[in-house]
């Protein structure tokens, strides 16, 4: 029987976050400045979702380990403590171009903002898969799905609407069809309707076309079905 992933969903949405940032960071040409701080708030955007992701896991899935693997718990939480420093030496790097007074010393830094950004992104990926390696195993053997599920749920009770909203784009374009489908049966089902139209909509605007069709047939609707108006 497939268990519960508590891991799964946000994961899949903070990879291709960090993919697609990955992807504007080589494209951006650091001589234009404008194109630069579009890229720069991004990038302070993926620090901010990671540094909340490490907060709701300091607080809600590593107390659920250490109750029975303190060690294991301990050491996720000096990893967390590791990806915070990156993103600090990732926001100062970002903070010297802002700042930096002519063009020619802000186009000189870069190749420092790449490198970190990269540093950032490569630890992350590791991390999160070791996440799910090790920990799975360990919430699976001593927790049911119920209360994983319940724990899922106080991260999210915690987290300001804005947060959800731009967590939701993420996650939809990291998900496959058959993810998101029974994502949207389980909001349909367990919450009230403005909330799963809400996320119908959402996944209108952020799914391809040929995706948001096969995700409404999955919900035995026809993309000829409109949301909110």
């Amino acid at each position: 029987m497939q268990r519960y992933n508590m891991f799964n969903q946000i994961h899949k949405g903070l990879r291709v976050l960090l993919y697609d940032t990955a992807t504007m960071v080589q494209h951006t040409d650091f001589w234009n400045v404008e194109e630069a701080a579009e890229t720069i708030s991004r990038i302070r955007d993926v620090i901010f979702f990671f540094e909340k992701h490490a907060h709701s896991e300091d607080n809600f899935v590593f107390p659920a380990i250490k109750t029975y693997e303190p060690s294991v718990a301990d050491a996720f939480e000096q990893e967390h403590v590791k990806d915070h420093e990156l993103g600090e030496a990732l926001a100062a790097a970002l903070t010297a171009y802002e700042t930096a007074p002519v063009i020619t010393g802000k186009a000189a830094l870069a190749s420092p903002i790449s490198r970190s950004f990269t540093r950032f992104m490569v630890f992350n990926l590791e991390h999160m898969a070791l996440e799910e390696e090790v920990l799975n195993p360990i919430l699976w053997r001593y927790y049911s799905d119920e209360e994983l599920g319940g724990i899922t749920g106080q991260i999210v009770a915690k987290l300001p609407p804005s947060i959800i909203a731009q967590s939701n784009k993420w996650m939809l374009r990291g998900l496959n069809v058959p993810e998101i489908t029974g994502w949207l049966k389980q909001v349909e089902a367990a919450t009230p309707e403005f909330i799963y139209l809400s996320l119908l909509d959402c996944a209108k605007e952020e799914l391809a076309e040929q995706r948001f069709r096969q995700v409404m047939k999955g919900l035995g609707k026809t993309a000829a079905i409109l949301t909110n108006p």
